[in-house]
């Protein structure tokens, strides 16, 4: 049987480290100096609970608020990972702003989408903190996580989360009191 094709876009504000996260999911490495993206797909093929998916990772370039968002961004792409470093109050800002933008493009009030917040590893330079994170997810009906790319913490319960998510949203999961039965 082929595999399940998934394609899930990265978006978030500039410098914070979509690439990185994508990167360390697929190759296992972080990359600690990495061009500004213009725009890169990485593919990487899992088994996750028992089926075989080829996952498509669109790392987006980084939007700002006033980016238009791109239409491909809402067709043919099954979720979404929203990242902002934790070290930076403006790409939280910005993270809201394209939750709404991708909100109004797909139509759609409940898209398969992971917050995340990552750069965990610099915990000095914390800003934003994890129970404004949870809190801003939960508004979204997301799930949230926090992640370092360079620690490779958390990095790929990110995409199996969103699997999870893309699957629950195509009914290929069910939920009991908070239970996922796949």
């Amino acid at each position: 049987m082929p595999p399940k094709q998934r394609k899930i876009a990265i978006m978030g504000y500039r410098s914070v480290g979509k690439s990185s996260l994508s990167i360390q999911y697929v190759e296992g490495q972080f990359v600690d100096s990495y061009d500004p993206t213009i725009e890169n797909t990485f593919t990487k093929t899992v088994r996750f609970r028992g089926d075989e998916y080829e996952v498509r990772l669109v790392d987006t370039a980084g939007q700002d608020e006033y980016s238009i968002f791109p239409a491909q961004y809402s067709m043919d792409i099954h979720g979404y990972v929203l990242v902002y470093s934790i070290t930076s109050p403006k790409s939280f800002e910005v993270v809201q702003i394209i939750h709404d933008k991708l909100v109004d493009m797909t139509g759609k009030v409940h898209v398969p989408i992971v917050l995340v917040g990552n750069k965990t590893d610099l915990h000095i330079e914390r800003m934003i903190s994890t129970e404004e994170g949870k809190r801003l997810a939960d508004s979204w009906k997301a799930v949230f996580l926090e992640t370092s790319a360079k620690q490779n913490e958390s990095v790929s319960d990110i995409f199996h989360t969103v699997l999870t998510e893309i699957e629950r949203a195509n009914g290929n999961v069910q939920v009991k009191s908070g239970c996922i039965i796949s």
